[in-house]
């Protein structure tokens, strides 16, 4: 008899391919792909349509002239803009020079803005000159006059606007420069440092996320293959590219396997089932509320969504039958879950394919490879969520005192967040350690009575806040957004929570809402929201 034949391994247990080695730097992901894909297609904006090769040179030309508008290395660049193939060949420009990429939220105000550029100490500014009926450089010169990456700015997407330079003029200013740009990109490493990363800013100032390309390469080239992305694909890619969930886990995740990309600039459920239609869209992730919208909205049936194959919703709160509806209505083989924070790379946990429903439901699944997470906690095992590993970053952009908070001596993170650890590893997301609040001694999380309310049929989304009460110190308010035709009450909902949930978690008012307000990355604004109830 022959010696035994080792079996195949699942994908997660494997020794993981390590794709910052592979590619080496963000840029260079590019230059591989042109090989590896040739002309089929990477991009679909619009009428543009662009392949690999295209892509390629596109983003050489772009690194020109980047180097001709005094971009070099090290240097910081700010990028504001839609979701676009403008954003990303920007991104792939600024980072081939050598220079730091500063993505900036186009839901950010012009003096938000500002503090961003001035802390990162910007050079330089890309961004569009008519998005959401802004003009993001006007904005700043009215805000900010003085400020140095004025110098230099180039409008993004249509019109001139105040920018010193449209696009295509900014492209032509390369095109006799003497730049080698290829061998600018071959001399990035995975330990360059592709973008620093801004915080939301939902409270206090914005801190800056210093993350490398090998970080990102690592993190989402793993991501990438166990949510088997494959070249036939094609990714709508909803999440904004300020945020890692549209840059890292969207075009970066889609070019390192030959999948085409499809940039949405402004999410809405009717154009979206159209372009899943006609172009075969197989991969969608996003928060759970674009999942809802698709279901809701009432010309789904008229359209075949019989690509949709592969999907990841985040958030703290998906509601087992949100995954069945998505199997069932939307077609997807593969719904996912998973957990990071920016100061991570945006990725700590993910459940894998194959795991059961609850479980996703349940919770975000295990650690990435390479990374481990550990529960300052309790006694009954509920604590702050630690992290260590490759993923985590070196640091927030000159501020060493918010850094040593941060990040221990042994660099375990803290996030911040509360969590529990099951038997299995898998991680549940109890709340943000900054949103929980005490009721009559004990300690209430908005998301854990969030999960149990969207128990009740009625209920369709709901977030959670801490309001005053004179008894009590504080308890919860609920923000419910009803499902269509639903008759709910107050008493009804108050009623139920009773029936199913200690009696502390109970919210003691209930708020009825056509929709939860929600920021550029579709975080519930629960500043809003407890504002809303000042305000009555």
């Amino acid at each position: 008899m022959g010696q035994p034949q080792p079996q195949p391994q699942p994908q997660s247990e494997r020794q993981p391919r390590r794709h910052d080695r592979e590619f080496r730097s963000i840029p260079h992901v590019i230059r591989l792909a042109a090989r590896r894909f040739g002309d089929a297609t990477a991009l679909v904006d619009g009428e543009l349509r662009l392949s690999f090769r295209d892509m390629e040179e596109l983003m050489l030309r772009a690194v020109r002239s980047a180097v001709a508008l005094g971009i070099g290395p090290g240097d910081r660049v700010g990028l504001c803009g839609p979701n676009s193939a403008e954003w990303i060949v920007a991104a792939l420009g600024i980072q081939g020079a050598g220079g730091i990429v500063v993505p900036l939220n186009t839901r950010f105000k012009a003096g938000e803005i500002s503090y961003i550029l001035r802390k990162s100490g910007a050079k330089a500014l890309f961004a569009a000159a008519s998005f959401l009926g802004t003009d993001y450089i006007a904005d700043l010169v009215k805000a900010d006059p003085g400020l140095p990456a004025l110098d230099r700015t180039v409008s993004l997407l249509g019109p001139r606007g105040s920018a010193r330079l449209t696009w295509d003029e900014f492209l032509a200013s390369g095109d006799g420069a003497d730049v080698d740009a290829r061998a600018a990109v071959d001399r990035l490493t995975p330990d360059h440092v592709s973008d620093v990363m801004f915080t939301s800013g939902t409270t206090g100032h914005p801190k800056g996320v210093i993350l490398t390309h090998g970080q990102s390469l690592r993190a989402y080239g793993w991501m990438s293959e166990e949510y088997t992305f494959r070249a036939s694909d094609t990714f709508l890619v909803v999440p904004p590219f300020f945020h890692c969930f549209g840059y890292k886990a969207g075009w970066l995740a889609s070019f390192l396997h030959g999948v085409t990309v499809v940039p949405m600039a402004v999410f809405d459920a009717g154009r979206a089932l159209e372009t899943i239609e006609r172009e075969r869209v197989s991969i969608l992730l996003g928060p759970p509320t674009i999942f809802h919208d698709l279901l809701g909205h009432p010309d789904r049936a008229a359209h075949d969504l019989s690509s949709l194959r592969v999907s990841m919703t985040g958030g703290t709160t998906i509601p087992e039958a949100l995954i069945h509806a998505m199997k069932k209505e939307l077609s997807f083989d593969i719904v996912l879950s998973a957990y990071g924070l920016t100061e991570s790379t945006a990725l700590v946990t993910t459940t894998r394919p194959g795991d059961p429903e609850e479980t996703v439901a349940r919770t975000t699944g295990r650690p990435i490879p390479g990374v481990e997470v550990r529960i300052d906690g309790d006694e009954e095992g509920v604590g702050e969520i630690l992290v260590r590993g490759y993923n985590v970053t070196s640091g927030y952009w000159d501020d060493p005192a918010a850094t040593a908070e941060a990040v221990d001596p042994d660099g375990w993170l803290r996030t911040g967040d509360v969590g529990r650890l099951d038997v299995a590893g898998n991680l549940s997301i109890v709340d943000r350690k900054k949103e929980m609040f005490i009721v009559g001694g004990f300690n209430a999380y908005p998301a854990e009575i969030e999960k149990l309310l969207l128990g009740h049929e009625p209920i369709a989304q709901v977030a959670v806040v801490g309001v005053p009460d004179e008894r009590l110190g504080e308890v919860g308010c609920a923000f419910v957004v009803p499902r269509p035709g639903a008759a709910v009450t107050e008493a009804d909902v108050v009623a139920w929570a009773r029936e199913h949930m200690a009696n502390f978690k109970v919210p003691r008012h209930v708020r009825f809402v056509d929709e939860l307000p929600r920021n550029a990355s579709q975080k519930v604004l629960k500043h809003e929201l407890r504002a809303r109830f000042g305000s009555r």
